[in-house]
C-alpha cells in the first residue's frame, strides 16, 4: 500500500487534468466578522424572532441561594457567544459563555436549584442552562413568559447550529472572539498594539519586528490600522499550515489542485475506502469552490476542511454509533459505573445533588450509587454517611433517575443500593422505587429468558436493575466500605433480581449473584488468583469501588480491573484527572451507550487469560507528532504568559504504562511544530487505551496540563489525523487540535 509515512516530497509528474482559470478558483474572502454573520444567515436564523430577541438582550434573574438579582444577558453578533453583566464593574466585559459549551436547556423548575430557590417565580418564566464539563448550572427567571420562551427556543436553535458547524467555522468564531476582545475601542479596526494584544491572547509570542512586518504587509491602505479584508489577510497568514500544504502538494503536484484520482491515492495511503465514488463524495462534501467541485477537483482550503472534519479525525467514526453485538449476557460487557454519584466534589464536606445523577447520565454512565440513610419524617435520604455532606431525599433522586437515565442511552441502568436504613424506611424505599419507576423496574426474571445466563443489554433496554442484598440467598457480601450487615425488608428484597449482592468465594456460582470489591482487595485477587477472577467475571457481574480513605474523592486507575474482566469499575465522576480520561476513552466507544463488549478471551468461562502475561498479538504504534493548533492559554490573568507545549503519548493496558514524549516548543501555543516520531509497544491491543496529552513545560515545577484525548487502541485510524483536545473535566477545547500521523505494525 503506498504511503508517505516519513519524508514528504512534491512535484511528481501527474496525468493532465482540467484546470479552470485562476480567477475562477479564488475563494471568497470576507472579514472575519462578516464570515461569522454569513454562517449565521446560512443556518436560516438571521430573521428568527427568538434569536433577534436574544440579540436585543434581556434582564434575567440569576437564581441561587439567598440571591436572585437581575442582570443583562445578550447574544453577541457572532451568534455563538452570550455576554452577561457582572456585579463586579471591573470585569463586566469579560463575562461570557459559548453556545458550544452548553449541554442542554431545561424549561421550568427542572433543576435542583430552581426547585429549591425559584418556586416564587412562575414556572413558565424559568429555565436552566446546563453546561458541559463541571461548570455549574445557570438557573434563570425572565420577567415574562414570552421572554423565557425566546431564550429557551433561541438557545436550542443555536445549539443545533453549533453541532452542525465545521471545524473551520469554529475556528472563525474563535478568532472573531479574540479580535473582539483585542479591539478595545470597538471601532472594528486593529492598530499594531491591539494586534500585539491579540497575539498574546491566542498564545503566541511573535518577535516584534516580525509581527510589525506582517502587520505592515497587510496594511494595504497605509492607515496604520487593519480593517475588513486586511484583518482577514492577517489572520490567514497567521493560520498558514505549511505542514498541511506540503502534504497537499505531495499529492496534487505542481499545479496545486487535487484531482479525484489524486485524492484516491491519498485515501489509499490513509487506509481508507479509496474508490472513485468515495473520492468524489469527499470533494463534493468539503470543497468550497463551486467551479472546482463541478469538475471533481479539490483546492487546498477544501483539503484542509476535510482533514479537520470528522472524516479526518483520529477516532473511527463508525465507533461513534452502537456497532457491537448487544445480545450477549450483561457480564460480557464493561459497564460505565459511578461511585458516590450524588456528590458534586469532596466526600467529607461536599454537596449532594440530584444534578450529579443527570451529569453522569449525560456522560453515558449506566450504574449509579444510592447511599441511603434514615431520614426525618420517615423519608430516607441520600448522602455520605457520618460526614458533613448535604442530604437529598431518596424519592427525589429516584424521580431524577427516571427522568434522565435513558435520554442518551436506551440500555439498562443498574441502581447500586448501599442500604443503611431500618426496616420501616426500607419499605418506604421499596414503595418509592415501585411507584416512581413503574414498569421500568425489573422485579422478576424476564419471561422466556435463558435461566443459565444473565439477560442481554438489548433484552433489558429501558429497564432498571436494583443491586442489593436479597433474603434467602447465601451469605451476604461485606457491604462496601465496611458497613455492618442488617436485616432486609422483604419488600426491598423482592426488587433485587439479577444483581444479588453476595460474598466472593473465588468460583463462579449463580449467574444472578454478584460481588463487590474495594480497589485494594481486587488488586490482591488479581495478584493471587487472576485467572479465577477472569473466569468469575465471564459468568457473573462484579463491582469495584474506591478505597474509603480517598477523602478528596480521588480515583484509582480502572485499567487493571478491566484487564481482569471486572464490569462495574466505579469511579468518582465528579473528580477530573487522567483516571476519568481513561474512563471516558473506554466508553466513548460503541456510541457512548455505556456498554462496551469485552474481548473474547475475557468472555470465556474456561479462559486461561492472565492479565500479567504477554500476548502474541502485540503491536507497534508509530506516532509522528507533527504540530498543534490553537492551544488554550493557561493563565489569562497574565497576558505575557505563553505556554511552552510538549506532547506525550501514553499506552494504558496490560502491564506497565508505556509513554514517550516530544521536546517542548518555547513560547508558542498557537501553532507549535515538532515533526517528531514516537514509537510505543502495545502488548494487548484489545484492552489498550491511547492517551494524547499536551502539557506546558516548566523546569522549576510540575508541568501544567493543557489538554488531552483518550481513545481505545482499536478505534485509532491510521494516516494523517487530527486529535481534538479536551479539558481536564472533559469539555471540548475546540478548535485546539494536534496533527499527527499514525502507523500500526505487528510486533
Amino acid at each position: 500500500m503506498p504511503s508517505v509515512f516519513g519524508t514528504m516530497c512534491g512535484g511528481r509528474k501527474k496525468k493532465k487534468k482540467y484546470k479552470p482559470e485562476p480567477e475562477v478558483l479564488e475563494q471568497e474572502v470576507l472579514p472575519v466578522k462578516s464570515q461569522g454573520l454569513k454562517t449565521f444567515k446560512k443556518m436560516g436564523l438571521s430573521g428568527d424572532d427568538d434569536v433577534n430577541a436574544m440579540l436585543q438582550g434581556s434582564n434575567l434573574r440569576k437564581i441561587r441561594a439567598g440571591w436572585h438579582a437581575a442582570r443583562l444577558y445578550r447574544l453577541e453578533s457572532d451568534g455563538m457567544t452570550v455576554w452577561y453583566q457582572s456585579q463586579a464593574k471591573r470585569v463586566r466585559s469579560k463575562q461570557i459563555f459559548s453556545i458550544l459549551h452548553i449541554e442542554s436547556v431545561r424549561e421550568g423548575h427542572q433543576s435542583e436549584g430552581l426547585q429549591k430557590y425559584g418556586r416564587r417565580f412562575p414556572e413558565t418564566c424559568c429555565f436552566t442552562i446546563a453546561f458541559k464539563g463541571r461548570r455549574k448550572n445557570l438557573d434563570l427567571a425572565a420577567f415574562s413568559e414570552k421572554e423565557a420562551r425566546n431564550w429557551v427556543q433561541g438557545l436550542q436553535k443555536l445549539m443545533k447550529r453549533a453541532e452542525a458547524m465545521s471545524q473551520r467555522e469554529k475556528l472563525v468564531h474563535w478568532i472573531w472572539d479574540y479580535l473582539r476582545q483585542a479591539d478595545r475601542d470597538g471601532d472594528e479596526k486593529m492598530n499594531f498594539q491591539e494586534v500585539k494584544d491579540m497575539l498574546k491572547m491566542i498564545n503566541i509570542d511573535l518577535n516584534d519586528i516580525y509581527a510589525y512586518n506582517l502587520f505592515k504587509t497587510c496594511d494595504r491602505s497605509n492607515s496604520d490600522t487593519l480593517e475588513d479584508h486586511e484583518i482577514e489577510e492577517f489572520c490567514t497568514k497567521l493560520m498558514h499550515r505549511p505542514e498541511v500544504e506540503e502534504l497537499f502538494h505531495h499529492y496534487s503536484g505542481e499545479d496545486r489542485i487535487l484531482s479525484a484520482e489524486e485524492l484516491q491515492e491519498f485515501l489509499q495511503a490513509q487506509g481508507e475506502d479509496a474508490t472513485p465514488e468515495r473520492a468524489r463524495e469527499i470533494i463534493h462534501k468539503y470543497e468550497l469552490n463551486e467551479t472546482a467541485k463541478q469538475h471533481d477537483l479539490m483546492m487546498m482550503e477544501g483539503f484542509m476542511m476535510y482533514l479537520l472534519s470528522d472524516d479526518g479525525d483520529i477516532f473511527n467514526q463508525k465507533h461513534r454509533t452502537v456497532y457491537q453485538d448487544m445480545t450477549q449476557p450483561l457480564c460480557h460487557y464493561f459497564i460505565s459505573s459511578s461511585h458516590n454519584t450524588y456528590l458534586t466534589n469532596h466526600q467529607l464536606v461536599g454537596e449532594s445533588s440530584t444534578e450529579s445523577y443527570i451529569r453522569v447520565f449525560m456522560e453515558g454512565c449506566r450504574c449509579v450509587e444510592l447511599d441511603c440513610w434514615e431520614g426525618p419524617s420517615g423519608e430516607p435520604v441520600i448522602y455520605h454517611g457520618h460526614t458533613l455532606t448535604s442530604k437529598i431525599l431518596f424519592k427525589d433522586v429516584v424521580a431524577t433517575i427516571r427522568d434522565y437515565a435513558f435520554k442518551n442511552s436506551p440500555y439498562p441502568v443498574i441502581l447500586s443500593l448501599e442500604n443503611h436504613c431500618g426496616l420501616e424506611q426500607q419499605v418506604i424505599m421499596a414503595n418509592h422505587l415501585r411507584e416512581i419507576l413503574g414498569d421500568m423496574l425489573v422485579t422478576e426474571p424476564l419471561p422466556g429468558a435463558d435461566t443459565t445466563q444473565l439477560p442481554s443489554p438489548e433484552a433489558l433496554m429501558g429497564k432498571f436493575l436494583l443491586k442489593g442484598k436479597k433474603l434467602s440467598s447465601r451469605k451476604f457480601s461485606d457491604e462496601e466500605e465496611g458497613k455492618s450487615r442488617m436485616d432486609i425488608a422483604k419488600e426491598l428484597s423482592d426488587l433485587v433480581v439479577y444483581c444479588q449482592a453476595v460474598e466472593y468465594r473465588g468460583q463462579p456460582g449463580n449467574m444472578c449473584e454478584m460481588s463487590s470489591f474495594s480497589e485494594d482487595k481486587v488488586r490482591r485477587l488479581i495478584k493471587d488468583s487472576g485467572i479465577n477472577l477472569v473466569r468469575y467475571n465471564a459468568r457473573q457481574l462484579s463491582r469495584v469501588y474506591p478505597d474509603g480513605l480517598r477523602a478528596n474523592s480521588s480515583n484509582y486507575s480502572p485499567q487493571e480491573m478491566w484487564n481482569a474482566g471486572c464490569q462495574l469499575v466505579a469511579l468518582n465522576f465528579q473528580t477530573p484527572g487522567y483516571t476519568m480520561d481513561l474512563n471516558r476513552g473506554r466508553f466513548q466507544d460503541n456510541g457512548l451507550c455505556g456498554y462496551v463488549l469485552k474481548p473474547e478471551f475475557l468472555r470465556k468461562e474456561d479462559s486461561y487469560f492472565n492479565p500479567d502475561a504477554p500476548s502474541n498479538e502485540a503491536k507497534l504504534l508509530f506516532v509522528k507528532v507533527i504540530s498543534a493548533q490553537q492551544l488554550p492559554k493557561l493563565n489569562k490573568e497574565k497576558p505575557n504568559s505563553i505556554v511552552d507545549p510538549f506532547v506525550r503519548v501514553e499506552i494504558h493496558g496490560v502491564g506497565k504504562k508505556r509513554e514517550k514524549e516530544t521536546k517542548y516548543i518555547l513560547n508558542n501555543g498557537f501553532n507549535p511544530y515538532w515533526n517528531e516520531m514516537l514509537q510505543l509497544e502495545v502488548p494487548v491491543p484489545e484492552l489498550a487505551l491511547v492517551r494524547f496529552v499536551v502539557e506546558d513545560y516548566d523546569k522549576t515545577s510540575s508541568n501544567d496540563f493543557i489538554g488531552q484525548e483518550t481513545l481505545p487502541f482499536l478505534s485509532l485510524k491510521q494516516g494523517y489525523r487530527h486529535v481534538h483536545l479536551f479539558s481536564e473535566d472533559g469539555a471540548s477545547l475546540s478548535p485546539a487540535t494536534l496533527f499527527v500521523q499514525i502507523r500500526i505494525e505487528n510486533l
